[in-house]
């Protein structure tokens, strides 16, 4: 489930510093590593045990593994042996290709290296079997804890190992990843442009071999100087193709770093050089140049490159920008925020939706350059619950002159400005853009409505661009209570009202909720116009709740004259969006619905008001309609009682107060 509540608007891009502790116990590395030295004992990590369960979540061991610590396996273990290199980097019984093709390259930068493994970490003076890594998640970085208990079967590591049996990064940097993703059976399957992102926070780029530009090689080039991580691989046709070997002793399916380029001189001919690595280290390249391919074999044998950019300059330009960067955190909703592609015009307008204003051009150029990556969270993590990578995209319209979130009928009639070039399942989605100065509606969505999940949006511009999320703001606008009609003017149906309230009430002309109760229902039963099974004694406890200006806990019968009025709009407004006479509306329309009743709610007030109301079908009846209103107003006016009487008392927003009592 996706959580809904968060800060409200963009969120700046953070530069790398300390990294947030993740350990249940809210200690920090050092500080348990601490605590382990002065009690005398070892590390055993609690958030993830040494058992079965840190392993699988769908499989089981086929033979029996054994957790054992570096000191237990050898008698001299090291964290580093000369150097953290590619070739301290073996893959072992799990399909993680693409993890340990990211980890490859990270190697070849080594600022980049010493940010995901610190090294104030050794077997040496200080060891207490504890160790930590860091990496990047959804624009933050993470410091993960782990203890140095390996899985391994007769004495030997089982998953990712060094060729040097005495050195230990490698796999502990495996067993850190696997907890950061839930188990080691998560890291099975991927693409290494994944890792590359959590181990520096860059940008990914793909290109596909076929549709690649002439200076090709130029741009793979500037990629490896300027630090980038390059990974390629070959496309399957089916998964009876994964791990086929190739006549040339490549593998399809299988992840491959890109670890060098080079040009030599042969035969008076400059030769371009491309140095690849498999992390089997078993099936190579028999082709020409053996252990190196020259760049015209690559790109024929090859289909995809992966490149991701520590920063999202334009490796096609030589001038290295200074970009500035935005950040979103969203949700997709089912039933309020999951609209769908723009295929789905019936919901497609529900997404999120941010606002992106280019004041400003590129130097010496008309428009303005800008980068958007849309990055679905935590999909591998969830893959024990049957969460898979969603397909998701995302479209680019140019704004018109409201500051509002844009109905449906605007999609209807205008056409995206800018696109995402596909959607696909991949965990993100980014693209470069160049449009003229001005106001765009940016829209990220998932292809299918009604898929659930969390998202990262950055958006990286050359010049200060603006960003703001349309849907983050709560704009209340109640109209004051009518004064009740006096006895003498009152209509032919309030004066049946006040015979049936006064049969009900008794002489003190007060009604209690349950009272209340049977007095609507025996009215609202008479009203041909509109389907509802019966109003709930709860809805009438939060109506007198409204409306009950005295206090005591009933409704006289001129409060209950100023609801029947409200109760009418709303039976309308009702009935207006209950097109196929259902007696129920949908929830895709109950943004709308609620702002012809005065409330423009976020996003995340809508998700909340859908879990709480909706049912399965993300319908909701009348009487769920109703108690919606009246919880609404009631929470709407109790704040601006509130924030006049106590200004300084009172420090949340209209938009937290609601969110906090609507969930009471």
């Amino acid at each position: 489930m996706p959580y809904l509540y968060r800060a409200p608007g963009p969120q700046a891009h953070p530069v790398p510093k300390d990294a947030r502790t993740t350990h249940s116990s809210g200690q920090s590395f050092e500080q348990l590593r601490q605590e382990c030295l002065q009690r005398g004992t070892l590390f055993e990590d609690a958030d993830f045990p040494a058992s079965n369960s840190s392993l699988f979540y769908n499989e089981r061991p086929q033979v029996p593994f054994v957790w054992k610590r570096p000191g237990e396996i050898v008698k001299n273990p090291e964290f580093i042996l000369g150097g953290a290199t590619r070739t301290d980097i073996c893959q072992g019984e799990l399909g993680d290709c693409w993890l340990l093709a990211a980890v490859a390259s990270l190697t070849l930068n080594q600022k980049a290296l010493a940010r995901v493994i610190p090294q104030d970490q050794s077997f040496g003076p200080g060891y207490a079997g504890i160790f930590h890594f860091q990496f990047w998640q959804h624009s933050e970085w993470l410091d993960v804890v782990i203890d140095d208990r390996l899985p391994t079967f007769r004495d030997r590591l089982v998953f990712l190992h060094s060729a040097d049996h005495n050195e230990f990064w490698s796999p502990l940097l495996e067993k850190a990843y696997a907890k950061l993703n839930g188990s080691y059976e998560a890291l099975k399957g991927g693409s290494a442009i994944e890792a590359m992102e959590d181990f520096t926070g860059g940008v990914a780029e793909t290109f596909q071999m076929k549709e690649a530009p002439e200076n090709f090689y130029e741009i793979l080039e500037k990629a490896l100087k300027r630090g980038s991580l390059l990974g390629c691989f070959i496309d399957t046709g089916s998964a009876a193709e994964s791990e086929a070997r190739t006549p040339f002793g490549l593998i399809k399916g299988h992840a491959y770093s890109v670890t060098g380029i080079d040009q030599v001189n042969f035969r008076g001919q400059r030769i371009e050089l491309v140095r690849v690595r498999n992390p089997w280290g078993q099936v190579e390249w028999n082709g020409s140049w053996s252990d190196r391919m020259a760049f015209k074999d690559f790109k024929a044998h090859f289909d995809k490159v992966e490149i991701c950019n520590l920063t999202p300059d334009a490796l096609e330009e030589d001038a290295v920008h200074k970009w500035e960067v935005t950040v979103h955190q969203g949700s997709w909703v089912r039933g309020s925020t999951a609209g769908g592609c723009r295929n789905f015009l019936d919901t497609f307008w529900t997404n999120p939706q941010i606002k992106l204003s280019l004041t400003e051009k590129d130097e010496g150029q008309e428009e303005c350059s800008f980068l958007v990556a849309l990055m679905q969270k935590d999909r591998r993590k969830l893959k024990r619950f049957g969460a898979n990578v969603l397909t998701i995209g995302y479209a680019i319209y140019e704004c018109p002159d409201k500051d509002e979130h844009l109905n449906k009928d605007f999609f209807r009639y205008h056409a995206s400005r800018a696109r995402s070039k596909t959607f696909i399942n991949l965990r993100e989605v980014s693209d470069r853009f160049k449009l003229p100065p001005g106001e765009y509606i940016l829209i990220p969505s998932t292809f299918e409505p009604h898929q659930e999940a969390d998202f990262c949006l950055r958006i990286f511009s050359e010049k200060k661009a603006i960003t703001r999320d349309m849907d983050g703001n709560v704009d209340i606008d109640l109209p004051e209570p009518p004064k009740p009609t006096p006895p003498d003017q009152e209509t032919e149906e309030e004066q049946r009202f006040r015979a049936l309230f006064e049969q009900v009430a008794g002489e003190d002309m007060e009604v209690t909720a349950e009272e209340l109760e049977y007095v609507l229902n025996a009215v609202l039963q008479k009203k041909k116009d509109i389907k509802f099974k019966k109003l709930s004694l709860i809805s009438c406890k939060n109506i007198i709740s409204l409306m009950d200006t005295s206090g005591n806990g009933k409704l006289e019968f001129d409060e209950f004259k100023v609801f029947w009025d409200k109760l009418k709009q709303w039976i309308d407004l009702f009935l207006r969006f209950d097109a196929d006479k259902s007696g129920t509306i949908s929830t895709y329309e109950l943004r709308t619905a609620l702002k012809a009743t005065g409330f423009q709610l976020s996003s995340h007030l809508l998700q909340l008001i859908v879990l709480r109301y909706a049912d399965e079908e993300l319908q909701m009846d009348f009487d769920d309609f109703l108690n919606c209103l009246v919880r609404l107003e009631n929470a709407s006016r109790v704040f601006q009682a509130l924030s006049t009487k106590n200004k300084e008392f009172i420090h949340l927003t209209i938009n937290e107060f609601i969110y906090l009592t609507m969930n009471i």
